[in-house]
């Protein structure tokens, strides 16, 4: 039996980036350790009611198990978050080179591992493509790139130590 793995398809990588660069419209830059750990969020969303929150975030909680969680799917199931969000690493890197390719994103930027949006006629032409997205998609995504954008990537409560997927205790 052949299973169909959304997390290790290319052009599925590059299409839930556009689609998550598309609703961060400031004119700010974003980590690249963030916007993979967004992807790996749209690509699992269930895997949000995982994320540690504080008490004072009950509303965000109320959010995800209303408005994003779904059934789960057996064919998604993980048994190792961090592994996953490892294997899956190389596609989101080569989406993102590909995307610096294309003149979307500042090339310049990789190398500091922060991405900024810089031809914007350019990524409006490819993001009408992409503005069909379910109730789910665009309620993770809406959450994803405002709620935990404004919470600090590194340190105490930052979101690699409340998601668990990347090594958070030897940062600065």
């Amino acid at each position: 039996m052949i299973v169909y793995q959304q997390a290790f398809d290319l052009y599925h990588s590059v299409y839930r980036l556009i689609k998550l660069l598309a609703y961060f419209d400031r004119n700010d830059y974003v980590e690249i350790e963030r916007l993979r750990i967004w992807d790996y969020y749209l690509l699992y969303p269930n895997k949000m009611s995982q994320i540690k929150l504080k008490r004072e975030e009950k509303d965000i909680k109320s959010i995800i198990r209303t408005y994003i969680l779904k059934p789960e799917n057996p064919y998604e199931r993980i048994l190792n978050d961090r592994k996953m969000f490892e294997k899956i690493k190389p596609y989101q890197m080569a989406a993102i080179k590909c995307l610096a390719s294309y003149g979307i994103i500042n090339m310049d930027y990789l190398i500091l591992n922060r991405i900024t949006i810089i031809s914007k006629d350019l990524f409006d032409k490819y993001e009408n493509d992409f503005k069909d997205l379910s109730a789910q998609e665009g309620n993770t995504i809406r959450l994803l790139t405002s709620h935990f954008y404004l919470m600090p990537l590194n340190g105490e409560d930052g979101l690699k130590e409340r998601t668990n997927l990347l090594e958070s205790k030897y940062d600065a």
